[in-house]
């Protein structure tokens, strides 16, 4: 028995393998990465891994643990080959592994700025090797351009300025959070960040960028100069899918694979940041997630359906931020909406629903203080599951608890 063997060793790649094991599957299982660590929680990259005094990886599982289930963790280590007549992987150390399943969980890596005068220190966020690297230059007086005003860029800024360096942050787009994330929202988290001493630019295009190994001066189309000692370069991620493209599989903004995470072939899963899927919430629209519970919530579906369970994906996307003591949290996708709903809750916090032209709610978009909407985004989620159709005035009244709706 060849086994079954897992080309990416992140939070997907790593819990399907402690899946498998759950699952009483007692052949070969192989885990391939291409990192010297353990498999390790990404989130804290740009939190705790910045500001924390003793930097140091959230690994999801132990080497110990990895022996005592009979998994076998190479590191180090890329697959550079997939044969999927003879069932083979080649690996970059010219060692091969032969599979009866094969799954890819090879993540996503962040989208190159396609600019001349990038230098050492204009840098990327994706390991911890990475945070680690960016940690040094994160100190009281250091100057910090970050460009990209997405999740991971405002995570770094707020972390930045714990640390107590001066940070601007620009971006291209009319303002920050653009993707997913609604402007009443957004335009709180702007706030924060302004109040915390973050200097935001929105609607500025980068015009050059030169990286003299000493510091980064950067000129924007409104002729604006910055100079950082460290320019970090958060602008999305793109998936990794060489692998699957070279051995013919399809790719469709990720790793094609249907709902219950199978490729083309048979024999070949694909989930994580790594893959697009139909989402049966959605009536099958495909989407791609970069997302800590997805990655969770895929490598156990894609375990549970290596070994034959036939499982659909169901499970609606969440997704969670925390800057400055605020938390925000969203549950579906929010660009299905045609209204919004808004419901106040104590303390400040609030959550916006969307709802679709038919009423049913595709949506839930919260934030307030620490775990303010956690309960409600819980229940939101449980209504967009259900492909419920609440009441509007019944979603925006405080008076009425959302669990009644849910049992309704």
């Amino acid at each position: 028995m060849a086994g079954i063997a897992i080309i990416g060793a992140g939070e997907c790649g790593g819990r399907a393998a402690l899946a498998l094991r759950d699952l009483g599957y007692e052949g070969p299982v192989t885990l391939v990465g291409d990192e010297p660590h353990l498999p390790y929680e990404r989130p804290p990259l740009s939190k705790d891994a910045m500001t924390g005094e003793a930097p140091a990886i959230k690994a999801i599982a132990t080497d110990a643990l990895f022996a005592e289930r009979a998994i076998r963790h190479i590191h180090s280590v890329r697959a550079v080959a997939v044969d999927r007549a003879a069932h083979v992987v080649q690996l970059s150390d010219g060692s091969s592994l032969p599979y009866d399943k094969l799954l890819l969980a090879t993540g996503s890596v962040p989208r190159q700025l396609p600019m001349l005068g990038l230098g050492s220190r204009c840098v990327y966020l994706r390991t911890f090797n990475d945070a680690l690297a960016m940690r040094a230059h994160l100190s009281a007086g250091s100057r910090v351009a970050i460009i990209g005003g997405g999740f991971i860029g405002l995570e770094l800024a707020a972390s930045a300025r714990k640390l107590g360096a001066e940070v601007i942050v620009i971006e291209a787009q009319p303002r920050i959070l653009m993707r997913g994330v609604p402007a009443e929202i957004a335009g709180i988290i702007h706030k924060a960040h302004e109040a915390e001493g973050v200097s935001i630019r929105t609607g500025q295009g980068l015009a050059a960028i030169a990286d003299d190994g000493k510091e980064v001066a950067i000129a924007l189309a409104d002729g604006q100069k910055i100079v950082a000692d460290l320019a970090v370069i958060g602008i999305g991620a793109v998936p990794v899918t060489v692998l699957a493209a070279e051995a013919g599989l399809a790719i469709d903004n990720g790793i094609a694979v249907d709902e219950r995470l199978r490729t083309a072939d048979p024999d070949i899963f694909a989930a994580g940041d790594c893959c697009s899927f139909p989402l049966t919430v959605y009536g099958g629209r495909r989407v791609r997630l970069e997302a800590w519970r997805n990655a969770q919530e895929q490598g156990a579906l894609a375990a549970r359906n290596m070994l034959g369970a036939d499982e659909a994906h169901a499970a609606v996307p969440w997704f969670w931020s925390d800057q400055y003591g605020l938390t925000l949290q969203i549950a579906g996708l929010s660009d299905e909406g045609k209204s919004i709903v808004r419901r106040d809750l104590d303390d400040g916090a609030f959550i916006l629903f969307h709802l679709a032209q038919d009423g049913r709610l595709v949506a839930a978009s919260g934030i307030g203080p620490g775990n303010a909407v956690a309960r409600d985004i819980r229940l939101a989620e449980m209504l967009i599951a259900g492909r419920a159709k609440p009441a509007p005035e019944a979603l925006g009244s405080q008076a009425v608890k959302l669990k009644s709706l849910l049992a309704a």
